[in-house]
């Protein structure tokens, strides 16, 4: 398979669970900064111009966290990245469509593309503030979900994936965590796989 990413992104999640199923996997590095994601061979790969990408064995692509992750657990069910039960699975993909599309899609994008949200100077700290709130308000949630447990489902799961990615970009930007999110978060930080990719991805652990 091929793993298309930039270090540092929402694609670290992804890139953790390549490692925790043990996947045999080529990665190329895609330079959001340069432009990477809009040249024509990428694009040709993947037309939303997204990261991140995996190319599967039979040259097929899957263009989106969620849908990847979830491949990922059902392609390795031993893994156990999924409960065994529909309630359980149904539940864990709620999580991380939360982490994915709250706390990264409308958070933590008026933090990180201000402009693509005014083109008014003048109102991007109102955009950025109300992107701290998002992501504030989102880890609120799931502070209160993570009460009483390790993980967000119990035990480890892809959902967990996603909001070590978002808890990942707070440590870098210097907002604090919620105490079960921290915990989460610190709890992570000591799973092979996540020190191993953080490592590849050119940060200390």
């Amino acid at each position: 398979m091929k793993f298309y990413m930039t270090p540092g992104s929402c694609s670290t999640g992804i890139h953790l669970l390549l490692e925790e199923v043990g996947a045999v996997f080529e990665v190329y590095i895609v330079n959001l900064p340069a432009g990477d994601h809009l040249k024509p061979d990428y694009l040709a790969i993947n037309p939303r111009a997204t990261i991140p990408t995996l190319v599967l064995d039979d040259g097929r692509p899957i263009t989106d966290f969620q849908a990847i992750a979830w491949w990922l657990a059902r392609q390795y069910p031993r893994r156990k990245l999924l409960p065994d039960d529909a309630a359980g699975e149904v539940q864990v993909l709620e999580w991380m469509d939360y982490a994915v599309g709250t706390i990264h899609g409308q958070g933590f994008t008026r933090i990180f593309t201000t402009a693509s949200y005014t083109p008014n100077s003048a109102d991007h700290e109102a955009v950025q503030a109300r992107g701290r709130e998002i992501v504030t308000r989102g880890f609120e949630v799931m502070n209160a979900q993570l009460e009483g447990r390790d993980y967000l489902a119990g035990r480890f799961s892809i959902a967990d994936a996603a909001l070590f990615y978002t808890e990942f970009w707070a440590e870098h930007l210097k907002m604090s965590l919620p105490p079960n999110c921290r915990a989460h978060y610190l709890r992570m930080l000591e799973r092979p796989a996540v020190r191993q990719v953080l490592a590849e991805e050119g940060y200390r652990v």
